[in-house]
């Protein structure tokens, strides 16, 4: 077997492993809100101990609002204010801003960012991104904190991220975590119903990064040149 073919079976094992144990959790709002100045974050809780899994390692966001709620253009989407994992019960936001939350994430290179679409008028990239749009910058989103400031204006808006219609943000833990007593809290900006509209899932192994998926779809790619060749 050639060491492409090789490289490519493992690769796509490693995928199929790692959807192989991707659980969508089911959320609950908190009572009241919280976040910066305005403050304006719904705040919802997930219990992972129920979900089968001994252990988590990432955890997947896919907005699906269908451009429905929410502001246009580079605040498209879910707006992200925060997200932690706790071993603490909250019932209102104000209990789970309170939280230090489990020190798993790494906002920056643990993050990988697949920015959705935006609605018109367009901006060039979506709010609490980097460069080029299809990072984190956490120096704005400020994922560990429910800060989020409530607003779309500029100056003003600040810690969170606009992730844009289908957007997808993932996690990988920096060490496995127990579900055992473990609650999942994530911030909305705006309580405008997107949390409820997107697919949020816990997995017990790292998702694949960026690089790897591309370099998996180049593989295939060189191998259909490959067989059209042949015949």
């Amino acid at each position: 077997m050639k060491l492409l073919t090789k490289v490519l079976l493992l690769l796509s094992a490693g995928l199929f492993a790692a959807s192989a144990w991707a659980v969508p959790v089911t959320l609950s709002q908190l009572t009241g809100v919280t976040g910066g100045s305005p403050a304006g974050t719904a705040v919802f809780k997930a219990d992972l101990s129920t979900l089968g899994l001994t252990t988590i390692l990432s955890i997947a966001i896919s907005d699906n609002s269908s451009g429905l709620g929410g502001a246009p253009g580079q605040f498209s989407g879910f707006d992200l204010d925060a997200i932690k994992l706790s071993t603490t019960d909250c019932a209102t936001a104000a209990c789970a801003d309170g939280l230090a939350g489990l020190a798993v994430f790494d906002f920056g290179a643990g993050t990988a960012f697949t920015p959705g679409s935006q609605r018109v008028p367009i901006d060039p990239k979506l709010f609490g991104t980097g460069p080029a749009g299809n990072t984190v910058d956490n120096s704005v989103a400020t994922l560990g904190a429910f800060d989020g400031n409530s607003t779309t204006a500029i100056p003003g808006a600040d810690g969170f991220i606009s992730m844009g219609d289908n957007g997808i943000l993932s996690f990988n833990l920096t060490s496995a975590v127990s579900t055992v007593g473990l609650w999942m809290y994530i911030g909305e900006v705006g309580d405008n119903g997107e949390a409820a509209a997107s697919d949020i899932q816990v997995n017990s192994t790292h998702v694949p990064e960026p690089a790897t998926l591309a370099l998996l779809g180049l593989g295939l790619a060189v191998m259909a040149a490959g067989r059209r060749r042949r015949s």
